[in-house]
């Protein structure tokens, strides 16, 4: 009896100390590490499950599980959004392109940055509290398709974590910055990189991969939280058949598929979409395009080649296949369906459905049942013509006769930079409105005979064949961009607001308001109803990454990371300079300064003359297409530069650079074992040959 007394005693006292510690850290100042642990530690399943009864933070990427970045604060709102202003600023000293959407709580802020930096900051100051670098090699650049970029971060149980471009997935403590676990997540050996967010869920986390269009296979791991282990993982394409199939949904999917496809990798990465219904346990995938694009190339003799750009359902504590619906059968144009997908409960035709939602690159909006997989409606959101309409018996495309450009060379739409790529979508559930960043674009593709496979490039295999016919379709000539508010329900267009580029930023919905920035700098509110533009700031350099709000004590704050940079980005400009990137924060009646802003340098032509013949020139212009086209554009130039720009002195260098790789400490890496000596002299001379023909 006395030992039971004196146990209940003991756990008493404990429980006492434990509660005094929790209040002490609880009543630390506010941006101290001991308050960071206090209101990180609390971030658990509960919380991240429940996010109505925390509505003043943003706990995870999509602000919840499904994904809506719908925020309920209503401080800021159609009555008084022409009184926001600047509350301040904040220089990240980078100069590549920013898409994260940060994680705030109790006004700490995180949020990531080009090369998988991690930054931690005090929302009440714009204060940078520390800096997490995962000091990720910089020749890992050559591995990259889209620009060094990261989506953002995940937090849990005082932890941040981070995927990162070289492939590691890390855990972070979030009130130091220090690294807790580290683990590998790819075959380093091959064309992997991650710039997605990772998510968690149910103790797990979630981390897909990229590389789909440099020759790998996708998958997807679940790790445990705590320590890193891995929990489970699913693949997205089946791999050699005369080996053991990693689950029996692999089996099934390869009998979709023909040829040798997994000597082409197969492709299929999840880079990017995710979302969890708790109450079914199923995590959704969105997964990425064939690789190499081509269908004729990667499964020669057709076949659907599952799960290519489709949305798959798997239970989150085993990865286990639930349902999969495929949005483009035999893809071969590279329309992923790894774009945002949300969930809502919707009425639809009178009933009222658990959807899934998504608008993925090849232009048709999908609403599905979000338990059973049951396509609900499909209609296209942009103009649209490699398809006529999605056959709602069978749920498959209609496409046009054309649209496998298989006898001539086809301009097709919408491009491979999709209708809506990975710029958050937005659903606002007052509205029952969904506000999607989208585009109208088209590309022409074509069947290369001579196309060779090289796993360590770019492998679409549609480039156009200059023996063929080339047709054309005037409607798809537009290059535009557009906010549009879209009805799933009914599956309509409501109003659209044209946008500065092709190339615009995510999006943040409120009860009443739309928030977006553009290419061209500019930071706009709209309303949600009618699409009206009731405010916006020039923030003077172009923006791509969604924004969102949060309140901290008391007041809310709209905050958007602005820097230029992406697939895009590194090929164009919409302003007149390319600024640092920073954090911008914003408030009712800020009276903050625009920070100064960066000149860059005028920058004249190449004159130097061409001295290759014109063999040499035509030959540098393949190795320029096929191993620096994908970042240095020759016909404008973005955040990476137009070589036709360069000082001579500098492409006096260019063997020093491309082959010796004096420049992979600025990003630019080094592409020693793939050309000679003379393939760079003849890259030079194209270079040169481009400027002439400029000067003309």
């Amino acid at each position: 009896m006395e030992t039971y007394f004196f146990m209940k005693k003991t756990t008493l006292y404990l429980a006492l100390i434990s509660l005094l510690i929790f209040s002490c850290k609880k009543d630390a100042p506010k941006g101290s590490a001991e308050h960071i642990e206090s209101v990180t530690s609390q971030v658990d399943d509960q919380k991240l499950s429940n996010p109505q009864d925390s509505p003043n933070d943003w706990m995870s990427y999509g602000l919840n599980y499904s994904e809506d970045r719908f925020s309920p604060l209503e401080q800021i709102n159609q009555s008084n959004v022409n009184q926001l202003g600047l509350a301040w600023s904040t220089d990240l000293g980078t100069n590549r392109g920013i898409e994260a959407t940060p994680l705030v709580v109790d006004g700490i802020m995180f949020l990531s940055g080009p090369w998988s930096v991690v930054y931690a900051m005090d929302t009440r100051t714009g204060k940078i509290l520390w800096t997490y670098d995962p000091q990720v090699p910089k020749q890992t650049a050559i591995k990259v398709c889209c620009d060094v970029v990261n989506r953002g971060v995940a937090m849990y149980k005082g932890n941040i974590f981070v995927g990162t471009l070289d492939g590691r997935l890390i855990s972070i403590k979030a009130s130091t910055g220090k690294e807790n676990w580290s683990v590998i997540t790819v075959d380093t050996s091959k064309a992997y990189t991650i710039t997605g967010a990772p998510r968690v869920y149910d103790g797990k986390v979630i981390i897909g991969n990229s590389g789909a269009d440099l020759g790998v296979r996708g998958y997807v791991t679940a790790y445990n939280a705590e320590d890193g282990k891995e929990v489970w993982r699913f693949y997205t394409v089946p791999g050699d058949p005369s080996k053991p199939f990693e689950s029996k949904a692999m089996e099934n999917a390869a009998k979709t598929w023909k040829g040798e496809w997994w000597k082409l990798g197969g492709g299929g990465t999840a880079w990017d979409g995710f979302a969890y219904d708790k109450d079914l346990g199923y995590v959704y995938i969105g997964t990425g395009n064939g690789s190499p694009w081509n269908r004729e190339v990667r499964s020669p003799g057709g076949g659907d080649n599952l799960y290519l750009s489709s949305i798959v359902a798997v239970d989150v504590k085993t990865g286990e296949y639930k349902w999969h619906y495929q949005t483009t059968p035999g893809e071969t144009w590279d329309y992923t369906a790894v774009q945002q997908l949300i969930l809502a409960d919707i009425n639809i035709a009178g009933k009222d459905r658990k959807v899934i939602m998504q608008a993925p690159k090849n232009g048709f909006f999908y609403v599905l049942d979000r338990q059973s997989g049951e396509l609900l409606n499909a209609n296209p959101y942009t103009y649209v013509n490699w398809a006529t309409h999605v056959d709602m018996k069978t749920g498959r495309p209609v496409e046009t006769p054309f649209s496998r450009y298989e006898k001539f060379n086809m301009q097709i739409a919408p491009s491979p930079i999709g209708g809506h790529n990975w710029q958050a979508m937005a659903y606002n559930p007052v509205t029952k409105l969904v506000y999607i960043p989208s585009r109208e674009m088209s590309y022409l593709y074509g069947n290369r005979k001579d196309f060779k496979y090289d796993p360590k490039t770019w492998n679409t295999a549609s480039e156009i064949d200059e023996k063929k016919e080339t047709k054309e379709d005037k409607k798809a000539q537009k290059v535009l961009g557009r906010l549009i508010a879209w009805d799933p329900a009914l599956g309509k267009e409501v109003w659209r607001s044209e946008g500065a580029s092709f190339w615009d930023a995510g999006v943040l919905t409120t009860k009443e308001l739309v928030f977006q920035g553009n290419a061209m700098g500019m930071f706009s509110a709209y309303e949600a109803k009618t699409g009206k533009k009731v405010w916006s700031y020039d923030l003077k350099s172009g923006i791509v990454a969604p924004p969102i709000t949060y309140m901290v004590d008391g007041e809310q704050y709209i905050t958007v990371a602005v820097g230029w940079g992406g697939v895009m980005g590194q090929y164009a400009k919409f302003t007149e300079s390319i600024q640092p990137g920073r954090i911008f924060t914003f408030k009712i009646n800020g009276k903050a300064k625009m920070p100064a802003l960066i000149q860059e340098e005028k920058k004249t032509l190449l004159d130097v003359p061409v001295t290759g013949s014109p063999s040499q020139v035509a030959h540098g212009q393949q190795l320029f297409m096929k191993l620096c086209d994908a970042c240095h554009n020759l016909a404008g130039g973005g955040t990476i530069p137009n070589l036709t720009y360069s000082k001579p002195e500098i492409i006096g260098m260019i063997e020093d650079i491309v082959k010796k790789g004096i420049f992979v400490p600025k990003g630019m890496p080094s592409f020693g074992d793939r050309v000679s000596s003379q393939d760079v002299k003849d890259i030079q001379q194209y270079i040169y040959s481009e400027a002439a023909k400029k000067k003309k």
